[in-house]
């Protein structure tokens, strides 16, 4: 299936990977899961990437979880299929997979196992872009060890990948650098924020194309980026700050993400529990009953008319 141009916009966030008591895939909850996106007001929703737990599951159950999206949005929801693996040849197969099943958009997040030259990187992006020709790619580059690809690398890549069409950065003080890529690309790859979208505020200005955020807030994050995108910026200072402590918290540790995201949807009725495989954070007493304070402090947001945030109802009985 393909996409048009700049086709995502907006929160495109990314759904977690609900379990049983068993740690197998709960996929009624899933299906929960993509109709709470869908009330949200949201147009596109991201799986399995890190928040979803992705590293913890089969290749088999990265490509169910992408099915089971797809045929369940039924064409309600874009779905972004994230294909990672550090091998080049499983990457491919993943991809080719999750296009044959559906998919909107590809994803794929730059190999960051170990430190690699950008013409290493360079060799494994092309071929996978090459591999899907007539799909739209997003890359992803999240690098906890230094800084991510270079402008110039992402122009050279855009110049020989028409498919290339969108660019996920995850780092702090990048407003110059996404400036430079939209000007050395002449705005033609849709940039989007990740990491919670806690700099979302600076980069819509800039040009972001949108946010990838967790899916727990996406829909009141939809709210800030459309107030800060139309100009109402007072308006949207006010809405973030009110879910700023939930998201900082909770991006203190990956795995403690997962829990926090979880919990809150949990008591947004979304989800049965709060279950990630293991190994998985376990959080200490005082953390659970701060996790649920900020997790009601959220619920009080949502009932105050205010904010005028979309309405999502409960999808558990």
């Amino acid at each position: 299936m393909t996409t048009t141009e700049n086709e995502l916009f907006g929160v495109v966030p990314i759904i977690p990977t609900p379990f049983t008591a068993t740690e197998e895939i709960d996929e009624d909850s899933l299906r929960n899961l993509v109709d709470f996106a869908i009330a949200g007001g949201i147009g596109a929703a991201c799986l399995p990437a890190y928040a979803s737990e992705f590293y913890k599951l089969t290749d088999d159950e990265k490509l169910r979880v992408v099915k089971v999206a797809v045929e369940h949005a039924a064409g309600r929801l874009k779905i972004v299929a994230q294909s990672n693996h550090p091998s080049l040849k499983v990457a491919i197969r993943l991809a080719q997979a999750n296009v044959d099943a559906g998919a909107d958009v590809i994803s794929l997040a730059v190999p960051r196992i170990f430190s690699l030259p950008e013409s290493a990187l360079k060799a494994y992006l092309s071929e996978f872009l090459q591999a899907i020709p007539n799909t739209p790619v997003l890359i992803q580059d999240f690098n906890p060890g230094g800084s991510s690809i270079s402008v110039s690398f992402i122009q050279e890549l855009m110049a020989e990948n028409p498919n290339f069409k969108y660019l996920k950065l995850e780092e702090p003080l990048c407003a110059p650098k996404f400036e430079s890529i939209i000007q050395a690309t002449n705005d033609q790859i849709g940039l989007f924020e990740g990491w919670g979208g806690l700099y979302m505020l600076e980069l819509v200005p800039i040009g972001i194309r949108g946010v990838m955020p967790g899916l727990a807030v996406a829909d009141i994050l939809q709210r800030v980026f459309t107030l800060r995108k139309t100009g109402e910026d007072a308006k949207a200072f006010d809405l973030f700050e009110k879910i700023m402590p939930q998201i900082f918290f909770s991006l203190q540790n990956m795995e403690l993400f997962h829990y926090a995201e979880k919990e809150l949807l949990m008591a947004r009725g979304i989800l049965p529990n709060s279950i990630a495989r293991k190994a998985a954070y376990i959080p200490d007493p005082s953390s659970v009953r701060y996790i649920r304070e900020l997790n009601q402090r959220v619920l009080e947001l949502l009932s105050d008319e205010t904010y005028a945030i979309r309405p999502v109802e409960k999808a558990l009985v």
